[in-house]
């Protein structure tokens, strides 16, 4: 509709500059001419409103915390930039769903209780849906199966289980799964921390002799990072079935139905799959 506009601008500043025009017209006939543009002047710019401007997104973006010092899910760069598999995998479902994403980083131990003052719109941030959780927050659909698994040194015998380390300290991060795993089992010395690369420190320097976490978070330290992988090892399988979830205030229906719109999106179209491999593999 700018073209409208534009021959609109270009009529009548030529009429109205025109003296040839009030001679060859007369000065009635100029009054005419001027109405007759004035008019479709209006017109045009009320025709334009109605028409959205092309390449406007009226995209709705929502504020999601992060916890990024879980890699290979969460984590930052050496710009400083929130990466890793949540990430991609949000800004993913987000193209897909039609809205955009910012993300918040935001220390784990306040992450929910952000959520609940309204600080940002939903939590991503490698977190299990569990019973107790789902109680106080709406989830979106699974988006990654992720059970806990035993991460020790090498050079530890004998170990096959979490069992297998009554007597032994066993480190994992406040407040996670991992560490409600460890104090299930009898005879386990549980030791909590703050941030998950601290317990992979101290089992480095023997103050600890193993680590519980997500089987991503497992995959990042002892078999990718070039500091560990020749030290620590995977022990079995996941002894636990969970699954990640988005995390939403209660009641919010319209945001968990678009996020679910692009998640299934994502997953129909294997772009999950595709992260993954990126990410844990």
């Amino acid at each position: 509709m700018d073209w409208i506009i534009n021959l609109c601008y270009s009529l009548l500043w030529n009429a109205l500059n025109s003296q040839a025009s009030v001679i060859i017209l007369g000065e009635e006939s100029m009054r005419k001419v001027y109405f007759l543009v004035t008019l479709f002047l209006m017109v045009g710019i009320a025709l334009t409103g109605l028409v959205p401007a092309q390449g406007f997104a009226a995209e709705k973006t929502i504020t999601v915390a992060t916890d990024a010092t879980w890699p290979p899910m969460e984590m930052l760069d050496k710009e400083k930039n929130i990466i890793g598999f949540d990430i991609d995998f949000l800004n993913a479902v987000a193209k897909e769903a039609g809205f955009k994403v910012e993300f918040k980083n935001t220390a784990w131990d306040g992450i929910f209780g952000g959520l609940d003052l309204g600080k940002y719109d939903a939590v991503i941030s490698s977190v299990t849906i569990t019973e107790e959780r789902q109680k106080k927050f709406d989830f979106s659909l699974p988006y990654i199966n992720a059970g806990q698994v035993l991460t020790i040194p090498k050079d530890l015998t004998g170990v096959k289980s979490l069992a297998d380390m009554k007597g032994k300290s066993v480190g994992a991060q406040l407040g996670t799964t991992g560490a409600m795993e460890i104090k299930k089992v009898s005879g386990v010395k549980p030791k909590n921390y703050d941030e998950i690369g601290l317990a992979f420190e101290d089992m480095a320097s023997g103050r600890i002799q193993g680590v519980v976490c997500d089987t991503p978070v497992a995959a990042d330290y002892a078999l990718q990072r070039a500091e560990y992988k020749a030290k620590f090892m995977v022990v079995g399988d996941p002894f636990t079935e969970e699954s990640y979830g988005i995390v939403l205030q209660k009641g919010n229906k319209e945001l968990v139905d678009l996020i679910n719109k692009g998640i299934k999106a994502v997953q129909a179209k294997g772009i999950d799959k595709e992260l993954e491999k990126k990410w844990l593999r």
